[in-house]
């Protein structure tokens, strides 16, 4: 059994070194660096900070780096690594009305207050393969700055949200902070349990697989829940973040971050003390994520089916189900254990196969003697 260990350990550590070889690729080409996936695969950089519940953009492009492209691995890394950090306490509500604005469209009024702001999407591509993308990069380039560098050049006056029109004139459900509401839970310090409040939801969601939020959210507009959403509003941008040190006595700014917000309205037919209304979905997401912030809204309203008295038709109304299925992180690691040795527990089930059959073979043989001498 030793020599069998330091065997295993000889060719893990040579699987190390192939991994490492196999991540740079060809040593003729230039190596990717953190900086340049930072700036240029912004996407999967806010994708891994917020399934990995770190906003940092620096951590997350390396991780992106270290996983070789895989997202799911690299939010697996960072979640690793959060684990390791200090808590010194927690932030302020962040108040997202005041967000300077990139980028705000709404799909609900054509005219909003602020405007819509198209910002930079893929919303109006033609979706064709650009091949002048292979020439680039062959000289040199200078160096811009960031968008998260620009925003003094891109601020805009604070925009009320599009909800707010309807809010005045009663049409939707009234969101407000409940005084002497107990405070959230925290996922990360805290395992999920049930029944899971709507903040807790919210925490799992925002963690959640971006793929598999999204094919929920799919499949509550293909009848798989009550929804009928509109995108009442989708603003990406920059915000202040504050906290409050004790030491001072007062609240002060520690830093900006990039954030997308989705409220979706969905049609709500009302309840004997309640009359026909909107509801809403929220979905949020660190940096410019969209599709993850659209897929958890839609998500969300659909989990609030029982709060809303709706009738439960659908996994996607299923609180236990969603929440306990769609962190990529617990789903990636009960389904790649299969990887693992399994010899003992497949031996047994060889074993049990074979008396099965070898049982199976004798009943077979009594049932064709027994045939026999009835037609003797």
């Amino acid at each position: 059994m030793y020599v069998a260990v330091k065997g295993g350990e000889r060719a893990i550590e040579a699987s190390w070194r192939l991994l490492d070889k196999a991540r740079r690729g060809d040593t003729r080409l230039a190596e990717l660096s953190v900086a340049q996936i930072r700036e240029q695969l912004r996407l999967a950089v806010a994708r891994v900070m917020t399934e990995g519940s770190v906003y940092d953009e620096e951590l997350a492009a390396l991780a992106i780096k270290q996983a070789a492209g895989d997202l799911v691995e690299a939010i697996f890394l960072l979640r690793a690594y959060r684990t390791t950090l200090p808590r010194f306490g927690y932030t302020q509500p962040i108040d997202t009305e005041a967000m300077h604005v990139e980028r705000r469209i709404s799909a609900t009024f054509k005219d909003v207050p602020g405007g819509q702001l198209l910002g930079a999407t893929y919303d109006y591509t033609q979706r064709l393969l650009d091949f002048a993308l292979l020439a680039e990069g062959d000289g040199a380039v200078s160096v811009a700055p960031s968008p998260s560098n620009q925003v003094a050049a891109l601020e805009t006056e604070a925009m009320p949200r599009v909800v707010s029109l309807l809010d005045k004139e009663g049409l939707i459900e009234q969101e407000r902070p409940t005084p002497n509401a107990p405070e959230p839970g925290d996922l990360s310090r805290e395992p999920l349990a049930f029944p899971a409040s709507r903040a807790t939801r919210l925490q799992n969601l925002a963690r959640g697989d971006e793929g598999f939020l999204l094919a929920m959210g799919y499949a509550t507009q293909r009848g798989y829940a009550h929804s009928h959403p509109f995108a009442g509003e989708i603003r990406f941008g920059t915000i202040a973040v504050e906290m409050e040190l004790d030491e001072l006595g007062e609240t002060v700014e520690i830093g900006d971050i990039d954030i997308t917000e989705c409220q979706m309205i969905n049609q709500f037919a009302g309840s004997g003390a309640v009359p026909p209304t909107f509801t809403q979905g929220y979905g949020l997401a660190f940096g410019h994520s969209e599709r993850k912030a659209m897929a958890m809204a839609l998500v969300d309203r659909a989990l609030r089916a029982e709060e809303l008295g709706e009738t439960l038709a659908s996994p996607t109304q299923d609180i236990e189900f969603m929440l306990s299925h769609s962190d990529n992180v617990e789903a990636s690691g009960f389904v790649q254990h299969l990887k693992l040795p399994h010899y003992v527990d497949f031996q047994s089930e060889l074993e049990l196969v074979r008396r099965l059959r070898a049982q199976h073979a004798m009943q077979n043989e009594d049932q064709s003697n027994a045939q026999q001498e009835q037609a003797a």
